[in-house]
């Protein structure tokens, strides 16, 4: 997946893996390609793997994006938690989630949104 997403992003996008199967990307889309551009994301996302034996495997994705524009701010950390928020908001839906200012809102534990796994304790790892 990982170089999935640096083929997408190319070379002046930042890509990280933030842990086990979650992944960010940085860079800077045009308003006018944006909504392209994700559905782009998700299609090679959804591709299958060709494993070194030959085996195929299914694999699927789900993604959510921010945007400094439509949020009103340039801090990766408000961006990463409103795209983490609409990410959940659209989960297995097939397709991208935008963020909006309502996923600016929701209430987080230990820096993870609200409600996922893991945080349904306070002080217990996310």
């Amino acid at each position: 997946m990982g170089a999935r997403l640096t083929a997408w992003a190319g070379p002046r996008a930042a890509i990280g893996r933030l842990g086990g199967d979650e992944f960010a990307v940085v860079l800077e889309l045009g308003a006018d390609r944006r909504r392209q551009r994700l559905e782009q994301l998700v299609r090679m996302l959804h591709t299958p793997v060709t494993l070194t034996d030959g085996r195929t495997v299914s694999v699927a994705a789900s993604v959510g994006a921010a945007t400094p524009d439509t949020l009103g701010t340039r801090d990766l950390t408000d961006l990463q938690r409103a795209a983490d928020a609409a990410l959940y908001a659209g989960k297995h839906s097939g397709r991208a989630h935008l963020a909006t200012t309502a996923h600016t809102s929701l209430p987080s534990v230990n820096g993870r949104r609200s409600g996922r796994p893991g945080t349904a304790a306070w002080g217990r790892a996310a």
